[in-house]
């Protein structure tokens, strides 16, 4: 991938999908490829290092996250110096597609895989699922998932009331169950939020001992949204390409959380749910000492008022 202004810096935002992936091959040119996979998806690959980060997303979630609806996986590949293979569907469909299949079996049959040192799945939600269920392709590979779904077929996962629409499309054939398709990982990390009841439920599938299950509290369902917002996903990746991830280091990276306003609103969202007065006074003054903000003062003022209505005790009042 050519480290120049056109490659970094090219706008693809405004595209519909033809016009976004032929400015996409534009941009990659000599250095890899795009080829369309059927209708709804495309590959994208753009050879550098020997470390392969394989990332699956949708292009909903480019044209989101990325000002220059660029692919996540490039801005990683731009610090990281890697080669990067970005699976991109267009709506979700958990990469289900016959066409995403017989692509994975041409690069198996190309010991494609096999050229790299080392290679590395990474996606979240719908494209955690496919991660994990596409990494039996690489054998020895490493996995990142993000709140992954294992199965969305309804004899397994009838509880998943969610996704109803998908139901009807095969999760029991190739590339099937998730679980299953990691037993040939190096080691795979399965991030979630257990607040989210089926994020949870989901995660509890994947129990298997090359699997480092790790739970992100009151992290919400845009997990990867707040990992980038804390400066932390890609850290994340490098510890897991050094072979160094561990619960120990993400627990220590995941102390960025305490200055990460939406996880510091939604711990106060629940306090304040379970009418806990003591401990919304003890949290918005602790907040508010590094990350002061009107959300915290309101709910500080409001929480002491109500005290005193009820004649509570509370903490000794600091100025607010």
């Amino acid at each position: 991938m050519q480290d120049s202004p056109n490659t970094y810096d090219t706008p693809l935002g405004g595209l519909d999908w033809s016009a976004w992936l032929e400015a996409a091959e534009g941009i990659v040119d000599e250095d890899g490829y795009v080829e369309r996979l059927g209708r709804r998806h495309a590959a994208v690959f753009l050879e550098e290092k020997p470390t392969l980060l394989v990332s699956f997303e949708t292009r909903q979630t480019i044209i989101e996250q990325s000002q220059n609806a660029h692919p996540l996986g490039w801005s990683m590949v731009k610090a990281l110096g890697w080669s990067h293979l970005c699976l991109i569907c267009n709506g979700d469909s958990w990469f289900r597609d016959r066409h995403v299949y017989g692509y994975f079996d041409r690069l198996v049959d190309d010991g494609f895989f096999d050229e790299f040192e080392q290679v590395i799945f990474y996606g979240e939600g719908a494209c955690g699922y496919a991660a994990a269920a596409f990494s039996v392709a690489a054998p020895g590979a490493r996995v990142v998932a993000l709140r992954p779904q294992a199965t969305l077929d309804p004899r397994i996962a009838e509880w998943d009331d969610r996704y109803k629409a998908m139901r009807r499309i095969a999760f029991d054939d190739r590339y099937g169950y998730a679980p299953d398709m990691l037993d040939a990982a190096g080691h795979a990390f399965v991030l979630y939020d257990p607040e989210i009841k089926l994020d949870a439920m989901h995660s509890a599938l994947f129990t298997r001992p090359n699997v480092t299950r790790f739970r992100l509290r009151f992290m919400g369902t845009r997990l990867q949204q707040s990992l980038l917002g804390m400066d932390v996903l890609l850290r994340i990746l490098a510890q897991v390409s050094a072979g160094r991830l561990t619960r120990r280091s993400l627990a220590q990276m995941m102390r960025a959380r305490r200055t990460h306003v939406p996880y510091l609103k939604r711990v106060l969202a629940r306090l304040e749910h379970e009418k806990r007065l003591f401990l919304v006074a003890l949290w918005c003054r602790s907040i508010m000492r590094e990350t002061p903000g009107p959300r915290f003062r309101r709910a500080l003022r409001s929480a002491y008022q109500t005290a005193e209505d009820k004649g509570l005790t509370m903490p000794e009042r600091e100025a607010d």
